[in-house]
């Protein structure tokens, strides 16, 4: 169980319990987490920071980083907006050649952004949905993403892979509209030197309107469905799990 707590807006101790509650509830357990402790410790993101500004200070001086001073109206006005399947615009590139990379000794005050490797295919085998292939690029698939956000918060895709390289994670499982994130982490892996795990990506759970259930979309949660009395095998089996 790893607490991926880093945005501190949305983040508080009430939240983590309800989670925990929830997940046991559902009848998942676990024998490593924030509340019982392991090998691979800490297990709330929000407490992993020296291994996320390590991995920083490595892309950096190796060159795959840069800073980006675009304001968010900036990046509306160039940027391409996301789809429901990815949550990052394309990256038009107006920092990508700043020469004064190497006058920031600590990422807080700008957003960091990966550079890459433009017009390279990334490409990566699913155990669920086969073969897939992403290519880099602002012209193509995915443009130079966020690594580290200038209110100095990790950013998502640096964050669990450092996590997952430090925790031994060899298999991923997760949703569908993270196949694109899948391609710009396995990026990041290969500069930082990390072998890549194995990945599954489910097919999205929609409602009857065909919207995917999201907490942007107010959809259903677990606590919810709990509050409303319906039991841990009923949504197992609408999940379609055993």
């Amino acid at each position: 169980m790893r607490n991926e707590d880093l945005d501190p807006q949305r983040s508080r101790a009430e939240f983590v319990h309800a989670m925990m509650e929830d997940l046991r509830w559902l009848g998942i357990r676990w024998s490593e987490g924030p509340d019982c402790g392991g090998p691979f410790g800490d297990y709330s993101q929000s407490e992993r920071r020296t291994h996320y500004l390590e991995a920083w200070r490595r892309l950096r001086q190796g060159g795959f980083l840069y800073p980006c001073i675009c304001s968010r109206k900036e990046l509306a006005l160039a940027a391409s907006a996301p789809n429901d399947a990815d949550d990052e615009p394309i990256y038009p590139g107006t920092c990508r050649e700043r020469k004064d990379v190497g006058e920031f000794t600590d990422p807080a005050g700008v957003n960091w952004r990966f550079r890459v490797p433009e017009g390279e295919p990334v490409e990566f085998s699913d155990l669920s949905l086969g073969r897939q292939r992403y290519v880099a690029g602002n012209n193509f698939d995915f443009g130079d993403f966020l690594v580290w956000r200038r209110d100095d918060v990790p950013a998502y895709q640096l964050a669990v892979v450092v996590d997952d390289a430090a925790m031994r994670i060899t298999e991923v499982v997760r949703g569908a509209d993270l196949l694109k994130s899948t391609a710009r982490q396995l990026l990041l892996m290969r500069a930082l030197g990390h072998a890549a795990p194995d990945y599954f990506h489910c097919e999205l759970v929609r409602d009857s309107a065909g919207v995917r259930l999201a907490k942007r979309h107010d959809a259903l949660s677990i606590r919810h469905l709990r509050e409303s009395g319906v039991t841990a095998e009923k949504v197992l089996e609408i999940a379609g799990l055993p």
